[in-house]
């Protein structure tokens, strides 16, 4: 999927040629709609041009070509989904999907909820217990800034939610001045919240220009989302996303246990729970990965090793003392 992914060319789009004639010339321009219905026209060159008489020529063809590859990967989607006991809900599946082809997980967006604790245990070559990643919300982080090799071009995630057509509404903050950050369909469970990195003091929402929304400023989240991973959301037509890398999101749920009100306490066991079922993976399949982890983490300061051991500490408390030592993992990958 990331070979198609990185791949994509105007044979991905849905649409159609349309020629222009502008002072007895002829223009070419390729026309189809963005995610919330709105029509764009690309304008492609001159109709005399050898480059745009060949891309018409071999639209066709490459379509066939990725309908062909698409069709390969939904048939091991379903051979892979087959064995697992809690799927994505197709309520979900549809929601990231539109996030998906609107160009947010190319534009640096990361799912960062239980949707990525699953698509990280298929990263891994596991599939979770179904009572360890029951959720309907869905959530987006959204830096700041991001750093692409080609030139960032808007999302608006509004209108790709808006495409969906499942009665999504903008959620009104509590304090009226300050705009939506999250997404909910009146009388239903389903929610996406946009989220960026806390890096001031203040908690109001963040507007994300690319993106077209606002975002809600999270504490501990970019040690979460730097350097994401790639991963499959599985469907009958599986979704590539991006997620944290697995010993970032462990390491980071130990932290966030800490931070939860009491209120919480529910949300609290089910962050030690995830954080204990990937580290009890990556000990063994992934030490390097986890020792540089727990290196960058402690580089963040001393209350951020101070949340990370505490939750450690409660982890074992709770379900039982796992085989791992931190500090020598960290020295073995600094050498």
């Amino acid at each position: 999927m990331e070979t198609m992914d990185v791949s994509r060319t105007i044979a991905n789009l849905e649409g159609s040629f349309v020629a222009k004639e502008v002072k007895g010339q002829q223009y070419i321009y390729f026309e189809h709609y963005l995610p919330g219905g709105q029509r764009k026209q690309v304008y492609l060159g001159k109709k005399t041009s050898k480059a745009v008489e060949e891309l018409m020529k071999e639209y066709p063809e490459n379509k066939a070509g990725i309908a062909e590859m698409t069709a390969n990967v939904r048939r091991l989607a379903v051979q892979v989904s087959v064995e697992i006991e809690f799927k994505t809900d197709n309520a979900s599946t549809r929601v990231i999907r539109s996030l998906s082809d609107a160009g947010v997980f190319r534009s640096g967006g990361v799912i960062v909820d239980t949707h990525a604790f699953r698509s990280i245990g298929l990263m891994l070559g596991v599939v979770w217990p179904s009572g360890s990643s029951a959720t309907s919300d869905i959530g987006l982080a959204a830096p700041r800034t991001v750093t692409l090799a080609l030139p960032t071009v808007a999302v608006p995630i509004p209108k790709a939610v808006e495409s969906v057509k499942m009665g999504f509404f903008q959620v009104p903050a509590l304090n009226p001045k300050h705009p939506s950050t999250s997404f909910a369909i009146r009388k239903r469970q389903l929610r996406l919240d946009i989220l960026t990195p806390k890096t001031t003091k203040s908690f109001d929402p963040v507007f994300i220009p690319r993106f077209g929304c606002a975002a809600e400023p999270i504490e501990y989240l970019s040690y979460l989302i730097e350097s994401p991973a790639h991963a499959v959301l599985v469907d009958a037509n599986p979704v590539l996303i991006n997620v944290p890398q697995p010993a970032r999101y462990a390491l980071h749920k130990l932290i966030v246990s800490q931070k939860r009100d009491m209120s919480k306490g529910g949300k609290s066991v089910k962050d030690l729970e995830q954080a204990r079922q990937i580290l009890s993976v990556i000990r063994d399949g992934r030490p390097y990965d986890l020792g540089v982890a727990w290196n960058d983490l402690v580089r963040r300061g001393p209350q951020w090793r101070s949340l990370a051991e505490g939750g450690l500490k409660e982890m074992r408390k709770r379900f039982g003392k796992i085989d791992l030592d931190l500090a020598e993992l960290a020295a073995d990958s600094a050498t």
